[in-house]
């Protein structure tokens, strides 16, 4: 191979390798990767509130009660129907008969054996009252550890509400309260400390009106 055969065929390997190194280049710049800030997989979370959420108001059984389905809560009470009975003078069955069990003595009905722990709960409330009622038709066991009733509960209130007022038209004695809607309502949240005035109220360290503004600082004596 003569000298100029071999310096074409060098120039042309030289100019191919040139040539891919470029493009190779050229394609870094154009589809160059961008690495994220942060490693990882984003995770939404949700934002947590500043305190508890706010408990359920009590119940205002003076507005509720005149005013509650009596129908609603007989359906209601049909869940109950296989082990109780709202007959007057009924007989007992897997539970007690519930004539008259608005104001009675818990635990107290004649020829029924009530569990140790309902026993006692009677011992410490004399009557059943609509607020302990609600509390324990919303999850008996949890209200009264070791009672034998295994009924789940009514976890919605208006439907312990029917029942309990359907209940009431069976032989109960518990007076029906007056209405307190202030004591239903939830309360309000704390003002936080330093928050703006209302729009049009004055600051709270301003002079009431008619009050004499602070005196000025008595001006110092000029130098002589």
């Amino acid at each position: 191979m003569s000298d100029l055969t071999f310096n074409k065929v060098a120039g042309a390997v030289l100019a191919t390798g040139l040539a891919i190194v470029g493009l190779r280049e050229l394609s870094n710049g154009v589809f160059a990767p961008h690495p994220p800030e942060k490693m990882g997989y984003l995770i939404e979370v949700a934002e947590e509130t500043g305190g508890a959420a706010a408990a359920e108001a009590p119940i205002d059984w003076g507005t509720v009660l005149p005013t509650a389905d009596l129908a609603a809560g007989e359906a209601a009470f049909a869940k109950c129907q296989s082990c109780h009975n709202v007959a007057q003078g009924g007989a007992n069955g897997t539970g007690p008969n519930l004539w008259g069990v608005v104001g009675a003595k818990p635990g107290a009905h004649p020829g029924f054996a009530y569990s140790p722990a309902m026993t006692e709960f009677g011992a410490q409330n004399p009557v059943w009252d609509y607020e302990h009622l609600s509390e324990f038709l919303a999850a008996p066991q949890k209200y009264i550890a070791g009672t034998k009733m295994t009924f789940v509960g009514l976890k919605k209130r208006e439907d312990r509400i029917n029942m309990i007022a359907f209940l009431r038209s069976k032989g109960g004695t518990l007076p029906i309260p007056a209405p307190n809607p202030v004591a239903a309502e939830p309360e309000a949240a704390p003002a936080e400390e330093g928050a703006a005035p209302a729009e049009g109220a004055a600051p709270a360290d301003a002079p009431a009106e008619g009050e004499a503004a602070p005196a000025a600082p008595e001006a110092a004596p000029a130098k002589k």
